[in-house]
């Protein structure tokens, strides 16, 4: 009989403002660091009140057990860029004596510059150890893309998708990421009835080299132009309140917004809701095969 255990992957935030320079080497990969942009992050941290303790974490954790309550599986939290890691997780999880191992991203786009690289870290600690299960991608899924609807249904504000941008030569490298942003933010208006909607990206990185545009802010500036006044801004590519969240659209957004005198709010996030957890359990249970419990 297959034992199973799930591995939950996020991206990773600092717990203290005091990990912000560790958590960013992390990031940067041994790469140099501008110190201005060091001193940006870290400022963006402390302006959201995260000093000796970070919700953000803990949205994850309250995530992670309530799937492993919903499933009756063994589910552990692996981050990529901070602890607990995807390895101490991937660990954990073997030593459950599980023979499946489903891999998860708490991001529900896959691109080679994202998804590849947790899968890559959760395959280096299985080697051959346990079967792993791997979820590429659920931007489809259908209770995910009804959970966004709910949250647009009715408006009669312009509706803004947004999401994480990455450098555009993953177009070049045909990359699915964008086109699965566009056909996610496609279902969710067809389901929710919303003809009136736009997309962005968001959280651009200084690297030097062009990304995915438009960006938010100067999409806001393209909108007020065409004379829109109501702007309802639904992260597709997130699933949880954290930095790209609370600081890009919550902050950088919101003051461009009030420079243009334009009214713009965001939708709620899944974070741990039930039902948002339902959905998760679900994409576990159909990479495991395994029916849904009555």
């Amino acid at each position: 009989m297959t034992r199973a255990a799930v591995v939950l992957m996020a991206y990773g935030s600092p717990e203290r403002l005091a990990d912000v320079p560790a958590y960013y080497a992390d990031i940067r990969g041994g790469r140099p660091i501008r110190p201005e942009l060091l001193d940006d992050l870290t400022e963006r941290y402390r302006r959201l009140g995260i000093e000796d303790s970070n919700p953000l974490n803990a949205i994850t954790e309250q995530t992670r057990a309530a799937l492993e309550g919903e499933l009756q599986l063994p589910v552990f939290t692996g981050m990529k860029h901070w602890t607990p890691r995807i390895a101490d997780a991937a660990d954990a999880a073997l030593a459950t004596g599980a023979d499946t191992i489903v891999g998860l991203v708490l991001a529900p786009h896959y691109s080679r510059l994202s998804i590849a690289g947790y899968r890559a870290q959760l395959e280096d600690v299985l080697a051959g150890r346990a079967q792993l299960a791997f979820v590429e991608s659920w931007h489809d899924d259908p209770g995910f893309v009804e959970i966004l609807a709910d949250r647009i249904r009715g408006t009669d504000a312009h509706v803004v998708f947004t999401a994480h941008s990455l450098p555009e030569r993953i177009l070049a490298e045909g990359d699915p990421y964008k086109d699965q942003l566009l056909e996610t933010s496609r279902l969710v208006a067809e389901a929710a009835g919303v003809g009136d909607w736009s997309f962005s990206f968001q959280s651009e990185s200084p690297t030097g080299e062009p990304w995915l545009g438009p960006d938010i802010l100067d999409h806001l500036d393209a909108l007020h132009a065409a004379g829109t006044t109501r702007v309802l801004v639904c992260p597709v590519g997130f699933v949880s309140d954290h930095l790209e969240i609370r600081w890009d659209i919550d902050t950088e957004a919101r003051e461009k917004a009030a420079e243009l005198d334009l009214d713009l709010e965001r939708i709620e996030m899944p974070n741990a809701d039930p039902s948002f957890v339902r959905v998760l359990a679900g994409i576990v249970r159909r990479a495991l095969r395994v029916p849904s419990a009555a």
